[in-house]
């Protein structure tokens, strides 16, 4: 349940749009030298130089027309080679589950050997239409390989050779590309990686044969209805084999590298090749982890010699997180340092999530990061001559809501440089320049909407005036933020947004949003904190106070132990810290009015929101839940199983932790909704539900939004028709205004 990535596509702040890993997914594509940005505009691909301005058109209108067409291809993304004169270009797309990953794609020869301008055709001609997945150029920039219908092809640009490198790829088995469990929560979307010298090629092949089908219904766009089945492995499942081959560019046998341990057993999470092949050949650097995911092994392999060498290894009493966590869902490439003689690597094991350089063997560690604080994400690897590079990632050691950039040496000498301004407080965000002298700096806080703005590194100066917006303050926006200590000295963050004619004489509804589950937090200092886009209208200026905490449990920059204290303990853990962080909130204001006290939350939230309900019926009087996890035992195996254990072993804690076992509890009022066409959380959650909660003859509100996903965003009028429900259900069960 990568259920963060499922909150920013409620809330809008996620575009359904996610290209191939060579086409990096990020906000800003960096010219090689750093100096400039390439951008598709005006569907023309340009150069930008970031501290002038000045625009040189790469590609024109012209280059992107195929032949005979009067129109030029639409450039969803693009990659060139590196001497730049072979462009990828990424177009007509299709969405795959979440993203549009699927589609078809040109290659253009900017000029041809002979300095005349080259043609723009068509790679995969002979595939059927929007079937290719996550096209490469080669290193060399002499081949495109890519996926179709499961398959890993491999094409020769100048002579258009086509060469199919796998045969055997069907629903099930599955090549070059990933299952829907390890797209969901690993972000391994990508499964296959060009060798540096352009002559191989390492894929990932999956095999869901054994993978039970879970059969969605379609009962609206045909007069039979029809099911939809998604391979998708339940908690308590094996996870569907994986093992990684090596194949020849050009075709033949594909080697399969000897890893050690239960295919069915483990994951295989990552996989790069070394950057050089000078000194020792080409080698693959391998992350295993295993099923409970509390143990990761990286192995060195050579492929010529089928060697496989463990070189580093770790544990942790609950779970350990992988890149996509720290690296915005991404877990491709290896941050490699001193010419792959070395790497940077992310663990928790000393209590707080530091920055680590090994020696490629492992056997040299230099923790680069030292102190009581969290790393977020990692923003750039800067290598300079003579050793004196940086790590540049954000961080926020006093303020766990808050994000700010630093740097430290790569030789581990020094301490930790904060760069972003000490006048803004807030929330920081960077796209650093590969030089790591450019940054285009994004900022907002609670009460300052999102503004960017191009700076030179280290200093922060902006680098043109007129460059991107300037921070401005909102007008009349009333939120708090503060901490509260709970009766199990607890102490949590929260906000709480006031209407703007706020008397604290006077007694006032509030509504809590929720999440409480490892995969998101609801407090950081940002503009839509105290915003709730699901309410019609206004509910500030309707007389509501809006709030948010967050529980122990969810990934907060506040150490490990914070985060991981909630192993198998979802439903039970993160439901008392929200009530009692709740008691305490009232105890402290006396202008909540407490017989008016509702509560929200989408996918874990709205598992969350379920429990409050049902276990503290005299706290909270109104819930909504939207695509709830009603039952634990319904939800994948990766994301359950990492922080639940394995129900084999303790069925007891996913049962004590549902929200069905407790449904008998509601004395309120309950919306539940589901969209039938939910993949991620499946609709089967809500009929559970709902037959328990008729079991005992509980009232309820429920509606079921037809061959909607997880999202409930498809279809004419589906949005406005959910705001409807949710403003009329919240206002007539918990009524506005001041008393």
């Amino acid at each position: 349940m990568h259920l963060y990535r499922s909150l920013l596509l409620i809330t809008g702040l996620l575009t359904v749009h996610l290209a191939p890993a060579q086409f990096r997914s990020r906000a800003v594509r960096w010219s090689a030298d750093g100096n400039a940005t390439l951008s598709s505009t005006r569907n023309a691909i340009v150069r930008t130089d970031v501290r002038s301005g000045t625009e040189t058109e790469l590609v024109s209108v012209a280059q992107l027309t195929p032949t005979g067409s009067k129109t030029p291809v639409t450039v969803a993304d693009f990659a060139f080679s590196s001497d730049s004169n072979t462009v990828l270009i990424f177009t007509n797309t299709a969405r795959v589950w979440r993203y549009n990953t699927r589609g078809d794609y040109y290659v253009l020869t900017r000029k041809n050997a002979d300095g005349s301008l080259g043609t723009l055709r068509q790679v995969g001609a002979n595939q059927p239409s929007q079937s290719m997945l996550y096209a490469k150029l080669s290193p060399d920039g002499k081949r495109v390989a890519y996926v179709s219908k499961n398959n890993l092809f491999s094409e020769e640009i100048a002579t258009r050779k086509t060469t199919q490198l796998t045969t055997d790829g069907t629903r099930r088995r599955i090549n070059g590309t990933f299952d829907w469990a390890y797209e969901e929560e690993f972000g391994c979307r990508d499964g296959f990686r060009w060798s540096p010298d352009s002559k191989q090629l390492l894929y990932w092949q999956v095999d869901a044969s054994k993978i039970r089908d879970f059969l969605m219904i379609n009962n609206t766009d045909s007069i039979y209805s029809y099911t939809i089945p998604v391979e998708y492995p339940k908690v308590g499942e094996s996870p569907s084999p994986a093992r990684l081959g090596v194949v020849s560019a050009t075709g033949g046998q594909t080697k399969w590298l000897a890893i050690p341990g239960d295919p069915a057993q483990h994951y295989l999470v990552r996989a790069e090749w070394f950057p050089s092949t000078k000194a020792t050949g080409n080698e693959l650097i391998i992350q295993q982890l295993n099923r409970k995911q509390n143990e990761s092994t990286l192995y060195v392999c050579q492929p010529a010699k089928n060697t496989v060498t463990p070189i580093f290894k770790e544990t942790d009493n609950a779970w350990i997180d992988i890149k996509a966590r720290w690296n915005g869902d991404d877990p491709t490439g290896w941050e490699w340092t001193n010419g792959g003689n070395s790497f940077i690597w992310v663990s928790e094991k000393d209590g707080w999530r530091h920055i680590y350089q090994l020696s490629r063997d492992g056997k040299s560690q230099t923790l680069l990061t030292p102190g009581n604080y969290d790393m977020a994400e990692m923003e750039r690897i800067d290598e300079r001559s003579g050793g004196n590079g940086y790590v540049y990632f954000t961080a926020s050691p006093d303020n766990a809501t808050q994000r700010y950039l630093f740097r430290v040496p790569l030789n581990g000498s020094g301490k930790a440089e904060r760069l972003s301004p000490a006048n803004q407080a807030g929330t920081h965000g960077y796209e650093v320049s590969p030089n790591g002298q450019i940054a285009m700096h994004t900022f907002t806080n609670a009460t300052t909407p999102p503004s960017r703005q191009w700076v030179s590194l280290p200093d922060h100066a902006p680098l043109r005036a007129n460059a991107g917006a300037r921070p401005t303050q909102a007008r009349g926006k009333n939120i708090r933020f503060f901490t509260v200590t709970t009766s199990e000295n607890v102490t949590l963050d929260g906000w709480m947004a006031l209407p703007p004619a706020f008397d604290s004489t006077k007694r006032y509804p509030i509504v809590f949003q929720v999440y409480g589950e490892p995969a998101a937090v609801t407090t950081n200092d940002v503009f839509s904190a105290g915003n709730n886009d699901l309410f019609m209208g206004d509910m500030l200026k309707e007389g509501y106070i809006y709030a948010a905490l967050d529980n122990r449990g969810t990934p907060a920059l506040k150490g490990a132990a914070w985060r991981k204290s909630i192993y198998r303990q979802i439903g039970r853990m993160n439901i008392r810290d929200q009530a009692l962080g709740a008691k305490a909130l009232f105890a402290r204001h006396a202008f909540i009015d407490t017989s008016r006290v509702a509560v929200w939350g989408w996918s874990g939230g709205g598992s969350t929101t379920l429990n409050l309900l049902f276990q503290y019926p005299g706290l909270y009087q109104t819930g909504i839940a939207v695509a709830a996890v009603a039952n634990q035992l319904t939800y994948d195996n990766i994301y359950q199983e990492r922080y639940m254990g394995l129900p084999q072993e303790n069925r007891e804690d996913f049962v004590a932790g549902s929200p069905i076992t407790h449904a008998k509890g509601l004395k309120g009022n309950l919306l539940y909704i589901h969209g039938t066409g939910d993949d991620n959380v499946h609709y089967a959650n809500a009929e559970m539900l709902l037959d328990e909660l008729i079991k005992h003859n509980k009232l309820f509100q429920f509606i079921a939004y037809p061959n909607r996903s997880h999202g409930i965003y498809e279809g004419a009028g589906t949005r406005q028709h959910l705001s409807t429900m949710y403003t009329d259900f919240l206002k007539k069960n918990c009524p506005p205004g001041a008393r």
